[in-house]
């Protein structure tokens, strides 16, 4: 103890100290008080070394808890306080003191968890006060089920609990072993049905209760259950089940009524027999029943009710009511014997309808409904017949007119005579040998008679019922196995008991016998099971009882027939006769102050019946006036139900004993069930108010004795009742033993051990359990209780001495304390008056300072004054200064920046003509070896050559027509535009010249006028006379002038209207010609198509030539060129030419000319097709963080026009390809690879492909009729030189910019196809990878759920080594989840998955964990359900604990994977979170509802918060869940949830959906430039995918490659002359271009068929966008009007990308002469 007070007080904290204070000071009991010291030491990890003092075998001691009778709670606890001899004091919970018996006390178990045990075999202490505490603590979680062993009781709710039913629970309990779940009535119907599927045996249920216990109920959930497991369609689209269930409202409208207890109680037993076929589907079904009690048709007692289906009627729509003449129950007799009309929360209308539907369901027809709905109307107004004396003795009459109308409604309604039916109730015919006599009824006789008819006709009708839906579902006679449930009426005993009382509890007696050997036999099964030596256990039979019953001859029930067969015997002669016959029976007592009754003494009870009405109760008889009357009724329904008997007595009755017939049934049924393997379901009302919440004791015990559990119990106990595995046993009674579990020995050697060193005897040890006899639990207890108090006594003196120890250190403490405040006090006041003084001193230093300071800020102020002008002066000098540097500087720049810039120019130039230079030689290198190439192609060349120059002449013409239209219409409006301005000006002139005249005939005028009389003349006048003379002359000139240009004008308007004349003679000229030329292109266009095969077959023929030439090897070496065949499609045409005949160029081909060269470009493009599926069939990586597969199936796609063509087959091969890469699901690798390649590609078409109609809005390369060479030199032709440059300009833009920029094309139905394939595809790939991690993640969760379970079981033992195992153990599941989560993400991440989709991988895969830990997750190494809301044991402390240690590792990975990649995937753990949290959380009862809800568990529903506070226990700390009114609150909010109609399951559901679509990926993912991709090695040398080669030269080389490719007209010299040589400029590319130059060699073919060599170079013009000239011809060069010449030059791109050979025209002259300007033609 010295080492363990060491140990335990080094470890304790100040906390503890507190806790165990307070434990001392409030005097706990000793027991409590332990238990939380050995809690304490165990979570330190403290061993504890307990006395080895044996104790004697003490079964109830001092200090012990036990449970004591009470006349009101039935059974209380309490505390045993004393004992003297055989009695014990109790102090009870209440406060009273109790002396009883030892021998009547039970211990309690102190230990027992709060919320009970769900089967009461577990319990420690099996006794009659444990079960009853056990039932009362589940009832009070609303844990309705309890198992005891595999007998369920059911104890009624008496509110909804939907949760409880729904599909979803029978998705729970399908496939479930027994015990694997809660209690259920499904897990029972379960058990049933698998063992009749896997044994091929019979099942049988037994539902027994008294009335109200819910034994309807439960057998509707269990036919319910059974048709859900074993449904299939029957006859007429209704299934057997669907009959099956429906047949409950039906039988329940007819045979259930309100009663005392219940308000839906079955007034009669029924077995309903489900029959299956051999695959476990229902084939048929049948429904027996027994002992309806027809006296409640006639009589009924207030509260009570009759027959539901009275009140239905009285209750249905107008119409209805008037047809049966019916009204007000209150008017009926047989329903106003009672105050009670309606039930509450029923309405009857309702019910009406709802049973007319059921009726239609089980196949019950319209007229029979009405037929049966007729009868019971029928019986109604038969009750209101009233009878009274007649003028007769002993006669009787209808007593008023009121009892006539209901007679004749009677009659009416049973289509009969009202007189004969009238003559039935009231007279008797009497049958003698001598004669026949008739008599009549007294009005009571007459009233018995009707209540007889009454009562038969009911009895009928339901006999009816039931046949009916026997024969409407069917039954299958080759069914082997069934699955009976039988819904039975519970024991009774009442104040008054009658014959069906005592046919009730015979029918009890018979099931408890055989209820009594079946659980016998379950008890011994469970002893041989375990393989222990046991022997015979005996106990109480009633087969004493049942042979008091029912013993032939002797027993009570022959006894009776025999007494009604004697028409004088009374119920005193009955009663006198069993009083002698079974007098000396201990079961058969007679009551002393009665002379007919009788008390048996059943399994029960003993209950006293009233013998007054057993003889007509028990005689089953038909008047004869009765069924002749209704055998003669019109109706069919009516006289079906009483069918004419085979042999016909004379007779006035037909005798037949209800109790014989009863027997027979019930043994009938006994051996129906001894065929089947029984299942017991014991229904128990909590209380008699018919209310939830309310928990009767003395009610619940007592139908625990009547249904037979407590005998099932006293079986159980007579054997070994008490049953612990090893690992329970040990863990509860190993401190009795110490050194046997500190030794390292099994679990059943360690029992042995512990048992032996007690000292036990009787004890059995089986395979797996410790089998106790009755009262040795109880000992074991005393004596741990004993050890333990020993224990706690000594540590309480050892912690009383720490804490004497520890408050003296404190008091001395305090004393030191109070000596340093006098101490500390003194020094204070020193320093205070020290204080005072310093700053006496500090005062006047202030003030001298300052005085100092504003002196001082005085010369500061004016020194800083000076100092601001000087230095202003400065820096304005200093500012000046630099302005005058920096302007030098700029200037000096400029200088600088010019000489450069005229040098760098000059050096371009040179470079210029260097590259110039370099590449004319590279061309004419080139040209020579295709001139080389050229001799060899044959006669196809000369007849393609003679072909192309006709139709070229016929071009060239139509364009020289044209120009020179264009050229008069110019000249002709540029003439007229002269000639008006010209007369113009002529008409201003002669305009002017007259007003120059007026004004000087004016002047003149005046000038005479004013002027003085002449008296003689002077040579003035002389001189005026002459200056009018040359004025006049000068006008006369103008005029003439005039009259001219008159002339001149009106001669050039007849030239002007001749010439309009001939513009429009020309025009229609020109209309013809371009109609001639239109149908000239048309030509051509056919000649291409017919050239185009000509040229494959060149080409064939060409490579032919090359392999043999010698210049084959000089081609071979040009590893970076390529011929690329041109077809009609793409609008180029094939290289290669062979010389022919006119003759045989035009001439029609033969057809295998024709179809060699179709098959040898489908046979190439099938050859690429097939190159580009076996190479992404490979792995082909990344480039750049972008997939190479998707972006060279793009560009492929793209490049062979594949989108937009109509039928093609390549995409159906790349689906196949990419399905055939995920064929196997396991392969991340592959799946991510192809995720990555399908998500890029589909985004590349999502941003390419449109619909069709739209092509026009986007710019797009579009083929044309003149996509050819001649086409587009046509079009250049036709064309004028601003569209040429318009030409130029747009390639320009697109060339030197990036040439494969996405663009949109117009999709066919092909490529629309393809891209939803492809959807589909990435959906799959991405299913895939989900469910894989998923699987993964599984098993790891099941350990995660199973490692606490582990970690327990080791720490039981105390071995250090096992502890740090399993706490490593703890957390390396969780580790392991982590692991596999970095894996995925690494693969995501090497594999380049779009980071999108990898944010909803792990979004799902985190809302799976989620849905797994919280409430389904199936560990499916011990195939047991592990969840936070289905298992108790998961609902801990030390469980939430561990999980959110967890949790914490996957918030890590969270944070280490950043927001890219894992998004909002712990958002997704949220239930478990809050739930685990909740768990944890510390003084949970001091949490109120509204703190719960929305601080700590906003996300959680009630139906969870009150199953995780309901099912919660502290393993670790001992503390309690939240308080009981939390509880309450939430009960009630659940009520009213569940009245609303919401859903009330507290499971979740996983989400196994697609969470994107293509649009979002299309947003999500950045977008991809595909022509930086390198291909791969594979296709990178094939010429067939030279597309896909990287231009490395950039955008200037693009330009170059283009205008190197541009077809040129160029103008030789003179046919007379020798070809000469010219330089031309065709490169118009921007400036930052013009750099680029490019040398071609020409071969000019003269008239004689020479080749001359020539250059052709091509200077460059200023910019298509400047202000400048647009291109046009070279000046130098002669011109000429017809074309003569044809000169072939080869186009050499140099940036390695291809060789273009085309066709280039020229014209030669054939005399010297000018011709109009031609400029270059568009592309």
């Amino acid at each position: 103890m010295t080492q363990l007070k060491r140990k335990a007080f080094a470890a304790a904290g100040g906390e503890r100290e507190k806790a165990i204070r307070r434990l001392l000071e409030d005097q706990v009991p000793i027991f409590f008080f332990f238990n939380n010291i050995i809690s304490f030491l165990e979570r330190e990890n403290i061993p504890i070394h307990l006395p080895k003092k044996s104790v004697g075998p003490v079964n109830i001691i001092v200090g012990s808890h036990v449970w004591i009778e009470d006349p009101g709670l039935a059974w209380i606890d309490g505390e045993v306080v004393k004992i003297s001899g055989e009695e014990v004091h109790v102090q009870t919970t209440n406060g009273k003191t109790v002396v009883a018996k030892i021998a009547n006390v039970f211990p309690k178990d102190t230990e027992a968890p709060p919320g009970g045990v769900d089967d009461m075999t577990k319990l420690s202490y099996l006794h009659e006060p444990g079960v009853l505490n056990n039932l009362a603590m589940r009832y009070e979680l609303n844990e309705i089920y309890t198992y005891t062993g595999n007998i369920l009781i059911a104890v009624n709710p008496f509110q909804r609990l939907p949760h409880l039913y729904d599909t979803h629970m029978m998705e729970q309990y399908k496939g479930a072993g027994f015990g694997e779940l809660s209690p259920h009535v499904f897990a029972i119907a379960e058990v049933a049905y698998r063992a009749m599927i896997n044994e091929g045996k019979s099942n049988s249920i037994l539902v027994s209760g008294e009335s109200g216990a819910g034994k309807t109920e439960t057998t509707k959930m269990l036919m319910r259950y059974l048709a859900y497991l074993g449904g299939r369609s029957g006859v007429e689209g209704r299934t057997v089940e669907q009959q099956v269930l429906e047949s409950n409202p039906v039988l329940e409208a007819f045979g259930n009524a309100k009663t005392l207890r219940n308000n839906n109680s079955s007034r009669f037993g029924k077995f309903v027999e489900l029959q299956f076929d051999k695959s476990g589907r229902i084939s048929g079904a049948a429904v027996r029943t027994y002992l309806l009690e027809r006296s409640r048709v006639c009589q009924i007692s207030d509260p009570e009710r009759n027959y539901h289906c009275f009140y239905m009627l009285c209750a249905a729509p107008p119409e209805e009511r008037e047809k049966f003449k019916l009204g007000d129950p209150k008017s009926f007799h047989y329903l106003n014997q009672s105050k009670c009309y309606k039930l509450d929360g029923v309405d009857d209308t309702e019910e009406y309808l709802a049973t007319r539907r059921a009726m239609d369901v089980v196949g019950i027809s319209e007229e029979e409904q009405d037929a049966i709905f007729r009868v019971v109307a029928a019986i109604l107004h038969l009750g209101n017949v009233e009878f009274a004396k007649g003028k007769e003795i002993d006669s009787s009459v209808l007593k008023d007119d009121k009892s006539r109308f209901h007679l004749d409604a009677t009659a009416e309604l049973l289509r009969c005579d009202a007189k004969s039916l009238e003559d039935a109730l009231i007279k008797r015919v009497m049958v003698t040998p001598e004669e026949v006599i008739t008599r009549t009824l007294d009005p009571d006789s007459a009233t018995g008679s009707r209540d007889a008819l009454a009562k038969t006709i009911y009895s009928r009708l339901f006999d009816w019922l039931v046949d009916k839906i026997n024969n409407s579902i069917g039954q299958d006679p080759n069914s082997k196995t069934i699955i009976g449930v039988l819904d039975i009426y519970g024991f009774e005993s009442f104040k008054i008991n009658s014959f069906e009382q005592f046919c009730i509890n015979f029918t009890n007696e018979k099931l408890q016998q055989h209820f009594n050997q079946h659980v016998f036999k379950m008890e011994q099964e469970d002893y041989t099971k375990e393989e222990i030596n046991w022997s015979y256990i005996e106990f109480v039979d009633n087969k004493d009882v049942l042979e008091l019953i029912e013993k032939k001859p002797g027993g009570v029930i022959a006894l009776l027939d025999e007494a009604c067969m004697f028409p004088k015997s009374t119920h005193e002669t009955f009663a006198q006769k069993l009083y002698q016959t079974f007098k000396n029976s201990k079961r058969f007592t007679k009551p002393k102050l009665s002379r007919t009754s009788f008390a048996i003494s059943h399994y029960a009870g003993e209950v006293t019946y009233q013998a007054d009405l057993f003889l007509d109760k028990n005689k089953d008889y038909v008047v004869a006036e009765h069924q002749d009357l209704l055998i003669a009724s019109s109706d069919t329904f009516v006289a079906g139900l009483f069918p004419r008997l085979a042999e016909e007595t004379s007779s006035k009755t037909k005798f037949s004993s209800i109790g014989s017939r009863f027997k027979l049934q019930l043994q009938s049924l006994m051996e129906t069930l001894n065929s089947t393997e029984p299942h017991y379901i014991r229904c128990v009302k909590p209380n008699n108010v018919l209310k939830p919440a309310i928990f009767e004791n003395v009610n619940v015990i007592q139908q625990l004795r009547c249904g037979g559990v407590l005998e099932a119990i006293r079986i159980s106990c007579a054997g070994y009742p008490t049953k612990r595995t090893f690992y329970e046993f040990l863990n509860r009674f190993g401190v009795l033993a110490p050194e046997v579990l500190e030794g390292n020995y099994d679990d059943k050697v360690a029992c042995r051990m512990l048992l032996d060193k007690i000292g036990l005897k009787g004890y059995e040890l089986g395979k797996t359990k410790v089998f106790l006899r009755a009262g040795q639990m109880a000992e074991l207890d005393a004596r741990r209780a004993e050890v333990l108090g020993n224990a706690a006594r000594k540590i309480q003196m050892q912690i009383r001495t720490y804490i004497a120890q520890k408050e003296f250190r404190t008091l001395r403490g305090a004393a030191i304390i109070l000596q340093s405040n006098c101490r500390g006090k003194l020094a204070c006041n020193l320093y205070e008056e020290m204080r005072r003084q310093a700053a006496a001193v500090k005062i006047e230093k202030s003030f001298r300072r300052h005085v100092a300071r504003e002196s001082y800020l005085r010369t500061r102020h004016s020194t800083i004054t000076v100092q601001t002008a000087l230095r202003g002066m400065v820096a304005r000098n200093e500012f000046r200064f630099r302005k005058q540097m920096k302007a030098a500087t700029i200037i000096q720049a400029r200088l600088r920046s010019h000489l450069a810039y005229s040098y760098y120019k000059k050096l371009q130039k040179a470079a210029l003509a260097s590259q110039c230079g370099w590449r004319s030689r590279v061309a004419r290198k080139e040209l020579r070896t295709l001139k080389m190439a050229a001799r060899d192609t044959g006669a196809l060349r000369e007849a393609k050559d003679k072909l192309e120059k006709r139709v070229e002449e016929l071009t060239w013409r139509l364009q020289l027509e044209k120009r020179q239209r264009t050229d008069l219409e110019e000249a002709k409006a540029q003439e007229y535009a002269k000639q008006q301005e010209a007369l113009q000006a002529m008409r201003l002139q002669v305009e002017e010249a007259n007003a120059a005249v007026i004004r000087e005939r004016e002047a003149a005028r005046k000038a005479i006028e004013e002027a003085p009389p002449v008296i003689k003349e002077t040579p003035v006048l002389v001189e005026d006379t002459e200056k009018i003379n040359s004025l006049t002359s000068e006008l006369e000139a103008l005029k003439a002038s005039l009259q001219s240009e008159r002339q001149a004008a009106e001669d050039l308007r007849k030239a002007f209207s001749e010439a309009e004349a001939r513009n429009s003679e020309l025009a229609t000229e020109l209309e013809n010609a371009t109609r001639k030329a239109d149908q000239l292109h048309e030509s051509v266009q056919r000649l291409e198509e017919k050239l185009s095969n000509s040229e494959s077959e060149i080409q064939v023929l060409r490579q032919q030539a090359l392999a043999i030439s010698p210049t084959s090897r000089t081609m071979t070496t040009r590893s970076k060129t390529m011929l690329l065949p041109r077809t009609p499609d793409n609008g180029n045409l094939l290289n290669g030419e062979t010389k022919t005949t006119p003759d045989m160029a035009l001439a029609v081909r033969e057809p295998e000319s024709e179809e060699k060269p179709q098959k040898y470009l489908n046979e190439k493009q099938q050859e690429n097709q097939d190159l580009l599926v076996k190479c992404i069939s490979q792995n082909l990586g990344y480039a750049g963080g972008k997939p190479v597969a998707a972006c060279v199936i793009y560009k492929s796609l793209l490049h062979w026009r594949s989108f937009e063509v109509e039928r093609t087959n390549v995409f159906d091969r790349i689906i196949q390809t990419i399905a055939s890469a995920i064929e196997v699901p396991d392969n991340n690798e592959v799946l991510a690879y192809w995720l990555s390649n399908s998500a890029t590609l589909l985004l590349l078409l999502q941003r390419t492909l449109k619909a069709t109609g739209a092509a026009s809005l986007t710019p797009q390369r579009r083929r044309t009729s003149s996509a050819s060479l001649f086409g587009r030199m046509s079009q250049g032709l036709r064309a004028s030189p601003q569209s040429a440059g318009a030409g130029l300009s747009f390639l320009n833009r697109q060339g030197v910019t990036k040439l494969d920029d996405l663009r949109q094309v117009e999709a066919k139905y092909p490529a629309l196809l393809f891209k939803q394939q492809l959807t589909a595809f990435l959906e799959k790939i991405y299913g895939m990878i989900r469910d894989n991690l998923k699987k993964e993640i599984s098993p790891l969760l099941g350990l995660c759920i199973q490692a606490p379970r582990t970690s327990r079981a080791s720490l039981v033992k105390g071995r250090a080594q096992a502890n740090a195992v399993a706490q490593q153990a703890l957390i390396a599941h969780w580790q392991s989840i982590r692991k596999s989560l970095n894996a995925y993400l690494s693969l995501m991440k090497a594999n380049k998955a779009p980071p999108f989709l990898v944010r909803k991988v792990f979004t799902q895969i985190f809302s799976f964990i989620n849905v797994q830990l919280f409430n389904r997750h199936k560990d499916f190494s011990v195939m047991k359900l592990c969840s936070l809301l289905l298992r108790r044991e998961c609902c801990s402390f030390s469980n939430g604990e561990y999980v959110k240690a967890g949790l914490a590792e996957l918030e890590q990975w969270c944070t280490e994977a950043t927001d890219e990649y894992a998004g909002s995937a712990w958002d997704e753990l949220r239930h478990i979170r809050q739930a685990v949290g909740f768990l944890v959380i510390h003084q949970k009862p001091k949490k109120t509802l509204d703190e719960i809800t929305r601080e700590l568990c906003p996300v959680l529903s009630i139906q969870q918060l009150y199953r995780i506070s309901t099912m919660y226990w502290d393993d670790k700390y001992g503390t309690h869940s939240v308080s009981s009114d939390v509880i309450a609150n939430m009960r009630v909010m659940m009520t009213e949830d569940s009245n609303n109609a919401v859903s009330s399951s507290f499971l979740l559901d996983d989400d196994s959906s697609i969470p994107f679509t293509v649009e979002d990926i299309s947003k999500s993912m950045q977008q991809v430039d595909v022509n930086d991709i390198e291909p791969p090695q594979l296709i990178r040398e094939n010429s067939g995918f030279g597309f896909l080669l990287t231009r490395k030269e950039g955008s200037a080389s693009s330009a170059s490659t283009l205008l190197l490719r541009l077809p040129i007209l160029l103008l030789p010299l003179s046919s007379a002359s020798v070809p000469s040589t010219q330089l031309f400029h065709c490169d118009s590319v921007p400036s930052s271009t013009q750099s680029l130059r490019a040398q071609l060699r020409i071969n000019v073919i003269a008239p004689s068929g020479e080749r001359y060599p020539s250059q052709a170079h091509l200077p460059s013009p200023p910019p298509l966008n400047s202000s400048g000239p647009q291109p046009g011809p070279n000046p130098s060069l002669p011109t000429g009007p017809s074309i003569k010449k044809l000169v072939t030059t080869s186009e050499t791109c140099f940036d390695g990308d291809a060789i273009k050979t085309g066709l280039l025209y020229t014209s030669a002259l054939s005399r010297p002469s000018p011709r109009p300007p031609i400029g270059f033609p568009s592309v």
